[in-house]
């Protein structure tokens, strides 16, 4: 037995699309909803090709409208949320540093340690691990 067809308000597909450019997974939010993903992309490239008025429901549009060039207003501007997430960005950042100059350290370290071999026969360039 086939589903019905679900129609979902302008409003919502506009607060789906906001968090989706605010940086929220896909296949979350379509789980979250019980909607196909590639729906929400679907309607993040409409909004992206004509903004807020691309995202009709179902049906004929009436004659009068034509889709119309990307509504500044419907952009999202949420300030604080792009903060937030460039902080995360950031500490994220300076934790792979960290983590990188650890390793180059260590590295550093061990090729210290070496010693040169100088041709067959001769010690091995690293200590033997058993003692």
């Amino acid at each position: 037995m086939p589903r019905s067809a679900r129609i979902f308000s302008r409003e919502l597909k506009l607060s789906v699309i906001r968090r989706m450019l605010a940086g929220e997974n896909a296949s979350a939010l379509a789980r979250e909803l019980q909607v196909r993903r590639k729906d929400l992309y679907v309607w993040r490239e409409r909004f992206r090709a004509g903004g807020a008025a691309a995202l009709r429901g179902r049906g004929r549009p009436p004659m009068a409208t034509a889709p119309a060039a990307v509504d500044a207003s419907a952009v999202p501007d949420d300030v604080a949320t792009a903060r937030r997430r460039i902080a995360e960005l950031e500490r994220k950042i300076g934790q792979q540093q960290l983590e990188l100059d650890f390793f180059q350290q260590a590295l550093r370290q061990v090729s210290e340690q070496r010693r040169p071999s100088d041709g067959p026969g001769a010690m091995p360039s690293t200590r033997s691990s058993k003692r």
